[in-house]
């Protein structure tokens, strides 16, 4: 089993950046994919980028292609979201979640507990 803690949110200006970490505890973190997911105020949770377990690939959502950059420190069990050029509708509760598949598209086998990103206009 493995425990995630996100943190790193917060309140920023349209146009401005911010870096989630998303530090895991428990079994041998280069062993699971990892998510970013998030759900904005009234909607459900959505997929925002994947990275696999040695951080060689990536995968991200059309909306945030170009401006978020996934990574992951293998030796440190943390995984990263940098977010540029942030807009309001990115506001939204951000979780990290953990696959032992190495499948893209697989089911997600533990969650964080998320953290707050706010953009203001």
């Amino acid at each position: 089993q493995v425990q995630l803690a996100e943190s790193g949110g917060g309140l920023v200006q349209a146009g401005g950046s911010l870096r989630l970490s998303c530090a895991a505890s428990g079994r041998a973190f280069s062993g699971y994919a990892m998510g970013w997911f998030r759900q904005a105020p009234g909607k459900g949770r959505a997929f925002v980028g994947w990275i696999s377990r040695n951080g060689a690939n990536t995968y991200y959502t059309d909306s945030v292609k170009g401006r978020f950059t996934i990574s992951r420190d293998n030796a440190k069990s943390t995984v990263y979201l940098q977010m540029n050029s942030l807009s309001f509708e990115d506001t939204a509760v951000y979780y990290c979640a953990a696959a032992l598949s190495p499948v893209r598209t697989a089911t997600y086998d533990y969650w964080g507990q998320g953290t707050q990103v706010t953009v203001s206009s």
